[in-house]
C-alpha cells in the first residue's frame, strides 16, 4: 500500500459550514419518501439486476425443447426485449452497453427464430448480416456457444472442446478436482458434462434445424469441418483467451473420447445426474442461478422427457423472470432482494430523523430477514460438496438456499443499526441467537489470508485459472478473497462485537486478519480494485465503511490514502464518474459523464474520512442533489456492477438508495457539528 501519511487536516478545506438546511436536507427526505413507495409485498427492496438477453435466449429454447412454449402475448414481449437491446449494427452484446458477440448474437437469433420469426424479419436480418460480417463468424463462436447450437445440432460435437463427466468421479484430493471449482461454475460444468456425455441433441420443429444451419454458415453445413474449429475462437468475444496449458489438456481429452470407457462413462453421467437432482432439489428447483438451473432442465430432459420432477423444474426457472411494459419479458441472472434490503435500511439508519411511514417500513423489513435467513442445514450436505449454511442469507430472498458472506454481512449490519435508534424501538426484534448463528456463517467464510469469499472458502489456488474454459469471463474457477466480501464482513463482525461479548477472541482474530488483508491489497496510489461492481470508486466505499467500523480512526494512511485517491478523480462538476472499461484493462478510465451511483460512493466513503464540510464532499452533493428527479428519484445511467471481469451489470435500485444513503449521511454528520 502507499506509506505517505497525509491526513484530513492537511487537505484542502472549506470554511465550517452550518448544518445541512434547505435543498440538501430536503433531497434526502424525498429519497428516502421514494424508498418507501419501492418497498415489496414481503418488506423487501428488489431492483432489476440487468445484465443480457442470453438467459432469456437460453428460456427460450429449453421451454421450446421440453414442449412448454410460451403463449402468443408472451412471445410479443419476450421479442419487444430482444428489439429493446439489440444494436444499431445488429447485434447483440454482454451488457447493456457492450459491442456485440456473436455468442448472443447467435442465441438471441436462434430463440428469435424458435418464437416464429420469419428469416426475413428486419431484425433478424440485421442480426445475420452482422453474423457473418464477424471473423470466422458463428464458426468462431466460444465454446458455450459451441455447445447450446450443439445441443440443437446447429454445430458438431466434434467441434466441441471435451467436458467429460468422468471429471466428477475424479479422486476428490485432486487440486483439480470440480469439487475445488468456484460454485457457478461448478454446477454450470456439471450440466454441461452430463449433457456433453450423451451427446443430447434436442428435437426442433420440421425443417427449423435445417433453416437454421443455412442461415447462421456462409457455406453449406455438411462441407464443415467442425474438429478443426475446436478451438477457433471469435476475437471480439474472448476475454480470456485459450491457454498452452488447457490447450494440451483439450487436446488429450480429444483422444480420450475417442476411447473412453462406456462403462466408467455410464458411471459418471450416473453420478452426475444425482449430483442435478440434488442440486434442483435443495434449490427448491431455481438452480444457484438461471444458467445451471436450465442446464439442469435439459439434463432432466434428456435422461427422460417423462422425468417426474421436469416439470417443476421448468417451473423454478420462472423465478429468474422478470417483466414490465417497456422492456418487456426476460430472466435476470440473480435476484438481489437481501442485497438491497440491507443496503436500504442502513440508508435509513442514517438519516437524521425519520420520515412518514418509516417505522413501519423497517418493521416488515426485519419480517423479511427473518423469513429469508437460512435456518436449516441441506441434508447430506458434506457429500455434495456443500459449506455450512445456517446462519446465512442468500442475495436473493432465500428460496434457493445458497447463501453469501457479504449477503449475511450487510444484512447483520442493517438489523444491528435498528437496534442503536431509539427511534424505531417498536420495530420487532430480531433473535439474539440468529443474529449469532448469522456471525458463525461469516466467520466460516474467511480464507487462510484473512480475505472472505463468497458462497465458500476458497478451495483451491491459482494454477486453476490457467484451466479456465469459459474464455468469456475471467477469474472464475475458484473462490477469492474478495475486497467487497471481506470489508463488509469485517464491518458485520465489528458492529457485532460491539454489542456482544467474544470470550473465545475469535472475533477479535478474524476482523484482526481481515483488517491485515485490506492493508495490504491497498494499490500504491491508495486505491483497492474491485471485484463485483465498477471497479475502484465501488471497493474503496467497502474498504472506507469496514475499516471504519472496525475502528480504524480517520487519520490511519490507508483511509488518507484512499481519500486523496477519491478527491483526486473527482470532475469539474462535482461528480465522480468511473467508465466499465476500467475493469477491463485494470486501471482508472473516467467516464464522459458524472453518474450518480459512483458520485455516491465515493460521498459515502469521504464522509467515512474527511469532514463533512470538505469542499470535495460539498461539491458532490450539491451535484447530486441537482441530479434528483422531481419523484425523488435519480436517473438511470452507466452500468454499475460487474463479475468475472467482463460481465458488467446496471443494479437498478442502485440509482436510488446510494444517493439516499449519501444524502442522509451528509445530513445527520452536518447535524452533529
Amino acid at each position: 500500500m502507499n506509506n505517505q501519511t497525509t491526513e484530513f487536516n492537511d487537505l484542502p478545506r472549506a470554511p465550517m459550514a452550518a448544518p445541512a438546511h434547505g435543498p440538501e436536507r430536503e433531497a434526502g427526505r424525498r429519497a428516502l419518501s421514494r424508498l418507501l413507495e419501492l418497498q415489496g409485498g414481503n418488506g423487501d427492496w428488489e431492483g432489476e439486476m440487468v445484465w443480457c438477453t442470453m438467459i432469456l435466449a437460453q428460456t427460450v429454447i429449453v421451454r421450446a425443447v421440453a414442449g412448454r412454449p410460451y403463449s402468443e402475448d408472451e412471445r410479443a414481449r419476450i421479442v419487444r426485449h430482444f428489439a429493446h437491446y439489440q444494436d444499431a449494427e445488429g447485434a447483440w452484446g454482454m451488457h447493456p452497453e457492450s459491442p456485440g458477440y456473436v455468442f448472443f448474437t447467435a442465441l438471441a437469433y436462434v430463440a428469435l427464430r424458435i418464437l416464429g420469426l420469419s428469416a426475413d424479419d428486419p431484425m433478424l436480418v440485421r442480426a445475420r448480416t452482422w453474423l457473418h460480417a464477424q471473423p470466422g463468424g458463428v464458426k468462431g463462436i466460444p465454446t458455450w456457444g459451441k455447445f447450446w447450437l450443439a445441443l440443437l445440432g446447429l454445430y458438431d460435437y466434434a467441434g466441441l472442446n471435451s467436458v467429460p463427466p468422468e471429471l466428477f468421479i475424479l479422486p476428490q484430493w485432486l487440486p483439480f478436482h470440480p469439487r475445488r471449482f468456484y460454485c457457478h461454475t461448478r454446477l454450470i460444468y456439471l450440466g454441461i458434462a452430463y449433457l456433453f456425455g450423451v451427446r443430447f441433441v434436442a428435437p426442433l420443429p420440421d425443417g427449423l434445424r435445417e433453416q437454421l444451419r443455412a442461415e447462421l454458415y456462409t457455406e453449406p453445413y455438411a462441407s464443415i469441418d467442425f474438429a478443426q474449429l475446436r478451438h477457433s475462437l471469435a476475437p471480439g468475444d474472448v476475454h480470456v483467451p485459450i491457454s498452452p496449458l488447457l490447450r494440451t489438456i483439450y487436446d488429450g481429452l480429444a483422444l480420450y473420447e475417442r476411447w473412453h470407457l462406456k462403462a466408467l462413462r455410464r458411471k459418471a453421467l450416473a453420478a452426475c445426474f444425482e449430483r442435478i437432482l440434488y442440486e434442483q432439489r435443495t434449490t427448491r428447483y431455481q438452480g444457484i442461478s438461471p444458467v445451471n438451473g436450465l442446464l439442469n432442465c435439459l439434463a432432466i430432459f434428456a435422461h427422460d422427457p417423462q422425468h417426474h420432477e421436469l416439470q417443476a423444474s421448468l417451473a423454478g426457472a420462472e423465478a429468474w423472470r422478470w417483466e414490465d411494459e417497456v422492456e418487456g419479458i426476460r430472466y435476470v441472472g440473480a435476484r438481489s432482494n437481501t442485497w438491497d434490503t440491507a443496503f436500504v435500511v442502513q440508508a435509513f439508519m442514517e438519516a437524521p430523523g425519520t420520515v412518514p411511514g418509516s417505522v413501519d417500513a423497517m418493521d416488515r423489513a426485519v419480517g423479511f430477514f427473518k423469513q429469508a435467513q437460512m435456518t436449516e442445514e441441506l441434508p447430506d450436505d458434506r457429500n455434495y460438496w456443500r459449506d455450512t449454511a445456517v446462519g446465512g442469507w442468500c442475495f436473493s430472498d432465500g428460496q434457493h438456499r445458497w447463501p453469501v458472506s457479504d449477503c449475511t454481512a450487510e444484512a447483520v449490519s442493517a438489523l444491528l443499526a435498528l437496534r442503536e435508534r431509539p427511534e424505531y424501538r417498536d420495530v420487532q426484534p430480531f433473535a439474539p441467537e440468529r443474529l449469532g448463528q448469522a456471525v458463525a456463517f461469516i466467520l466460516s467464510r474467511q480464507n487462510a489470508d484473512g480475505g472472505f469469499g463468497t458462497y465458500e472458502r476458497r478451495r483451491a489456488g491459482k494454477l486453476l485459472e490457467a484451466i479456465n474454459p469459459s474464455e468469456m469471463f475471467g477469474q472464475c474457477m475458484t473462490e477469492l478473497s474478495y475486497i467487497e466480501c471481506t470489508a463488509s464482513s469485517l464491518a458485520a463482525l465489528a458492529d457485532y462485537r460491539k454489542h456482544h461479548p467474544d470470550p473465545t477472541g475469535t472475533i477479535d482474530r478474524a476482523i484482526a486478519r481481515a483488517v491485515a488483508l485490506l492493508r495490504s491489497a491497498q494499490l500504491p496510489d491508495g486505491a483497492y480494485a474491485g471485484f463485483w461492481g465498477i471497479n475502484y470508486t465501488y471497493a474503496i466505499f467497502h474498504v472506507a465503511k469496514g475499516l471504519r467500523a472496525a475502528d480504524i480512526p480517520a487519520g490511519d494512511p490507508a483511509l488518507q490514502a484512499a481519500a486523496l485517491w477519491l478527491v483526486g478523480k473527482q470532475r469539474a462538476d462535482g461528480g465522480w464518474g468511473e467508465h466499465y472499461s476500467s475493469c477491463l484493462e485494470g486501471r482508472y478510465i473516467e467516464h464522459s459523464h458524472s453518474q450518480v451511483v459512483m458520485t455516491s460512493w465515493a460521498l459515502l466513503a469521504l464522509l467515512d474520512i474527511l469532514p463533512p464540510d470538505h469542499p470535495a464532499i460539498a461539491q458532490g452533493v450539491a451535484w447530486l442533489v441537482g441530479q434528483q428527479q422531481a419523484d425523488g428519484d435519480w436517473p438511470r445511467q452507466g452500468v454499475n456492477g460487474v463479475f468475472f471481469g467482463a460481465a458488467m451489470l446496471d443494479y437498478r435500485l442502485y440509482h436510488t438508495y446510494f444517493p439516499a444513503w449519501a444524502l442522509a449521511r451528509h445530513a445527520r454528520l452536518h447535524g452533529t457539528r
